[in-house]
């Protein structure tokens, strides 16, 4: 990684402009709002992976009116889960967050921690979404990866045209000295600019370079915008995928009131035996459904 560089314009660091850029930039997303439970920002960083801020939202403000505490999650059924997360794709996060909130109720009180390390011992909370959470509930001076930050100080500091495949022994020290430009108290607000800066404008396929608060310093910009320094990252399909399938299975069962034969499944993906029997094995596998005695099928905790 290369050093950060003054601008020479002005007498603080380059990246603090982008402090001052998020103070009109910033979007107004529920998760954001003074008061916001940890519970409440849990909930939406394990929404958001994978998935556009736009599909989360009103599936988060239908399951925070549903579930406002853990204890209220963890008192559900993991189908009852299931069918609140819709189609927001990756049903298991559905699953892992029930589970998160049995944890949190059996080994916290109901209250979410406030350290890495112990949002980490919770079920279905990875680095990054300990991370997150440890940073914008509570406050606490940690770096805070995703792709749009990655992609923001690949451009501007390392000068690539995106980012590389994660990499937390590059990624976080790569933050930690962006971080390190400002206060302590600033550091949770600029992980959460850098990555609006990457989500509005830093974009993969159509950055606004014009819009950007640092692209006088920027060393992509710099060395002429270049292409292809990076290998570009492989884009995944969902029709005709095992995933697709998956998902009409589970919305023949989220819409049933309890079990249902086999062969209204079958009517729900007849392209390919194959792979739906792939497809339903794999829901078993996963905790996502059950089979009864009688050789139906339903949703976990509903057979």
């Amino acid at each position: 990684m290369t050093p950060l560089r003054d601008s020479g314009r002005d007498s603080v660091p380059y990246f603090t402009r982008v402090l001052a850029w998020f103070d009109t930039a910033e979007r107004d997303l529920p998760w954001r709002r003074a008061g916001t439970s940890p519970w409440a920002i849990l909930v939406s960083e394990m929404m958001l992976q994978q998935t556009p801020v736009v599909r989360v939202e009103p599936v988060w403000h239908a399951w925070m009116r549903r579930w406002p505490t853990p204890a209220d999650l963890a008192a559900a059924t993991g189908a009852d889960a299931v069918r609140a997360w819709g189609k927001l794709g990756y049903p298991r996060r559905a699953m892992r967050l029930h589970a998160c909130a049995q944890a949190l109720v059996e080994r916290f009180d109901g209250a979410v921690p406030r350290t890495v390390d112990e949002l980490l011992s919770l079920p279905g909370v990875g680095d990054y979404t300990a991370r997150a959470v440890a940073c914008f509930a509570f406050g606490q001076d940690v770096p805070v990866v995703d792709i749009n930050v990655r992609r923001v100080l690949a451009r501007a500091v390392d000068g690539e045209s995106d980012a590389a495949a994660p990499s937390a022994k590059r990624d976080l020290p790569a933050a930690e000295a962006v971080l390190a430009t400002v206060p302590p108290g600033r550091r949770p607000r600029l992980s959460a600019a850098l990555m609006e800066l990457g989500a509005l404008v830093c974009t993969a396929r159509s950055p606004r370079c014009a819009d950007c608060p640092i692209s006088a310093d920027c060393a992509w910009l710099g060395a002429g915008a270049p292409s292809g320094t990076v290998a570009p990252r492989k884009v995944q399909k969902y029709e005709g995928t095992d995933r697709q399938a998956r998902g009409r299975l589970l919305d023949v069962l989220r819409g049933a009131d309890g079990a249902v034969p086999r062969a209204r499944l079958d009517l729900a993906w007849e392209r390919d035996p194959a792979q739906r029997d792939r497809a339903l094995d794999s829901l078993l596998v996963d905790g996502l459904i059950e089979q009864t005695t009688d050789g139906r099928f339903a949703l976990a905790g509903e057979a």
